[in-house]
């Protein structure tokens, strides 16, 4: 859906879903974002953290221990303490292997080549350096809005939601081993605050027994280092090489 879009047409689309954080379901998933992401960033370590695309209408880093933290945007569309970069997440102005942490807050489902966005963030990474990645699950109510809702072209029904599975098969195609997956929200995306207040024993109920059915998730990968087997080169003795040996001899007396 968002792949034949015009750059300008999925500006527009980022500018609606920054409005759409702003109402109480999406006030609700952004919190339980920051709690996941709270939990997470002080786990990781390095000298450089990013934040590809500002989505959700602010930057998402300030739990991260890393010291150096900027966000990558288009336009930085809303008010961050991080230091913005301007620039598209299909083409990271960033030199290679120097990143060692870089976050996605659902950049891939509103990005007209994912992939790419994906192999950018490949190459920015150090060997070992990780990758979070926030994504709506297709396989939930949310899914199921998305279905009824997204031909109206209204954000965030309008993104390309990608399932967990198919998440974890890409980074694996581009060598990250998954090291971290959680799944949350639960509740349907109703927007009235009383009826979503009265659901919330839904959020324990569904991870317990159906959390493959979440509204959203986390992914957390490593960029796997590649280590070269040696091979042991083959010698081959050579004349030239060794010189002439002297031919042996079985007189051991001494020379009159």
């Amino acid at each position: 859906m968002i792949a034949g879009l015009r750059r300008c047409q999925i500006n527009s689309i980022r500018q609606d879903l920054r409005g759409w954080y702003n109402r109480p379901v999406g006030q609700l998933l952004l919190k339980q974002e920051r709690e996941q992401l709270d939990d997470i960033l002080p786990t990781l370590f390095g000298y450089h953290i990013v934040q590809v695309g500002c989505l959700l209408g602010n930057d998402l880093l300030s739990s991260s221990r890393v010291s150096n933290k900027v966000l990558i945007d288009p336009d930085k569309g809303g008010e961050t303490l991080t230091p913005g970069v301007y620039g598209y997440p299909d083409a990271i102005p960033i030199a290679t292997d120097c990143v060692d942490v870089v976050v996605l807050p659902h950049t891939l489902e509103f990005e007209r080549d994912p992939h790419q966005i994906l192999r950018e963030v490949d190459r920015v990474l150090i060997p070992e350096g990780h990758v979070v990645v926030l994504g709506f699950n297709p396989w939930s109510l949310w899914g199921l809005w998305r279905l009824l809702l997204g031909r109206s072209g209204k954000a965030p029904w309008c993104g390309d939601f990608l399932s967990l599975t198919r998440t974890r098969d890409w980074m694996a195609l581009l060598g990250f081993d998954v090291v971290l997956v959680r799944s949350y929200f639960f509740r349907p995306p109703i927007q009235r605050s009383g009826i979503m207040s009265k659901l919330a024993f839904m959020e324990k109920l569904g991870a317990k027994l159906w959390p493959r059915l979440s509204g959203a998730y986390v992914l957390v990968a490593k960029k796997r280092v590649t280590t070269l087997t040696p091979i042991k080169p083959r010698w081959h003795a050579s004349r030239n090489f060794l010189g002439e040996l002297p031919s042996p001899t079985t007189r051991s007396g001494r020379n009159v």
